[in-house]
């Protein structure tokens, strides 16, 4: 497979913004209600944090998208740490990214879409035991959501084009049933405007403050608007790139922030606070409340739906992170070759494609993932900082797009995204250390990787 093939320019500007609200619309939106309900207690304020989640990301956006402008190249928020900060901090975010966020997503979603796919049909029981082995069961849940990572990473080795195909008939599905779930809802559901004016009733949770509890319910909140920066990945896979990933990530982010309040105003007309904060599958509770049981099948398929949707965009960019690292020679060569007539990573997709089904059978990608959101807020935090730090160093690099509000806006972005990762260190103090510890463990495969790379250099040199 010769090492000149490259990644070609094939994705369009509206592919590119259903890349990033298929990727972002997963099955978070479906199960943290509870979460957000518990810790804001307030209607209001329970909306109030989608808002606050939506106009955090909007902010670090802006000046992501001035970087992916500059750097319009596979790899993304990689490429961008790499260019303010340098081989370690870049690597140490890649390591992270391959071994937990990425791929923990991956695993996340395939099981999510086996289990709600279950729900749809029950000849498809998630929970059945087909191959009981000595560390882990298999069921039929982890069979067909192995089928499904494997599925979507044979489409997306085939084709930048095929993959977008995937996604965008994906996303376009998730938004009809996501319309017809609110619409339906507002218009015909039997619900109550009542429900905007009452608290949640009073629980063992009063001594936490309302500055606390919102920094707790952020914590959900980002994790469902996690999926933005996706696009930057594939910045050299885009049409128009100095246009198009700005646009993208600007109209696509507010394209979900619509959707996501929307489906939360729902869930505040279909069922009182004590519910929300009662139920786990708050989705299907209320769209039972606000028509019947018959309709929980349906609100199943639109979850599955949704994760299956939410994988192709995940799948696709993570692997041009690696490939970016591997081009860095700080990963694995075989990661950087592109295939000559698919023009894809197809090594880097596979891995991926790998990995992700050892987490999805771990049963630990919840964890893990839950453990990294501090470290992936803290590198957003990171790399809108390397905004200055770029416009310092690199003052003649062209910028097509200039971050909207500078210098104020990127730095209220960090300072408000440091307060919340301190505020999610104090609260959340075991997964912090063990995010961090995730991220620590990359640094011998750093100086593995980074010692190989100059013995090759050393080799080329002298060669004849």
């Amino acid at each position: 497979m010769p090492r000149d093939a490259k990644l070609v320019r094939g994705l369009s500007l509206s592919d590119s913004i259903l890349l990033l609200a298929g990727g972002i619309i997963g099955s978070g939106i479906f199960l943290t209600a509870k979460d957000v309900a518990v810790n804001t207690r307030h209607p209001w304020l329970f909306l109030s944090v989608w808002i606050v989640g939506m106009g955090m990301a909007l902010l670090a956006c802006f000046a992501f998208a001035e970087l992916g402008g500059m750097f319009p190249h596979a790899g993304g928020q990689y490429v961008y740490m790499r260019e303010a900060y340098g081989d370690t901090a870049s690597f140490l975010y890649g390591w992270m990214y391959f071994t937990v966020s990425a791929t923990g997503t991956v695993a996340a979603l395939g099981v999510g879409f086996a289990t709600y796919l279950g729900q749809t049909f029950p000849a498809l029981h998630a929970e059945q035991v087909v191959l009981p082995l000595r560390f882990v069961d298999i069921t039929r849940g982890h069979l067909i959501a192995l089928a499904a990572i494997a599925l979507q990473t044979l489409i997306n080795i085939f084709g930048v084009k095929k993959g977008a195909v995937l996604q965008n008939i994906a996303t376009w599905a998730k938004f009809g049933a996501i319309a017809i779930f609110v619409i339906g809802g507002l218009l015909l559901g039997r619900g109550s405007w009542d429900h905007f004016r009452h608290s949640l009733a009073p629980s063992g949770n009063e001594h936490i403050s309302i500055v606390t509890g919102v920094g707790i319910a952020l914590i959900a909140v980002f994790w469902a608007y996690d999926g933005w920066v996706y696009i930057t990945f594939v910045g050299g896979e885009v049409k128009d790139p100095q246009r198009n990933v700005p646009r993208a990530l600007i109209w696509g982010l507010l394209l979900v922030g619509v959707v996501y309040i929307s489906i939360n105003a729902v869930y505040v007309y279909a069922l009182p606070m004590n519910e929300i904060a009662a139920q786990e599958a708050v989705a299907q509770a209320a769209a039972v409340s606000m028509f019947s049981g018959r309709v929980a099948p349906w609100l199943s398929m639109m979850v599955a739906l949704s994760c299956f949707g939410a994988m192709a965009p995940c799948l696709m960019s993570g692997a041009r992170v690696y490939y970016a690292m591997a081009e860095d020679g700080v990963f694995f060569r075989a990661l950087a070759k592109v295939h000559p007539r698919w023009h894809t990573p197809v090594m880097s997709l596979v891995l991926q494609g790998i990995w992700s089904a050892i987490l999805a059978l771990s049963g630990r990608y919840d964890q893990l993932f839950t453990y990294v959101m501090f470290m992936m807020v803290l590198s957003y935090v990171l790399t809108v900082a390397g905004l200055f730090v770029l416009r310092r160093e690199q003052p003649d690099t062209p910028r097509p797009y200039r971050c909207t509000g500078y210098p104020w806006l990127p730095a209220i972005y960090v300072v408000l995204g440091s307060l919340w990762a301190l505020n999610a260190a104090m609260e959340k103090t075991k997964e912090t250390l063990v995010g961090t510890a995730i991220v620590v463990l990359g640094v011998p495969f750093y100086f593995y990787w980074k010692r190989q790379r100059k013995i090759e250099a050393e080799q080329s040199s002298t060669a004849p």
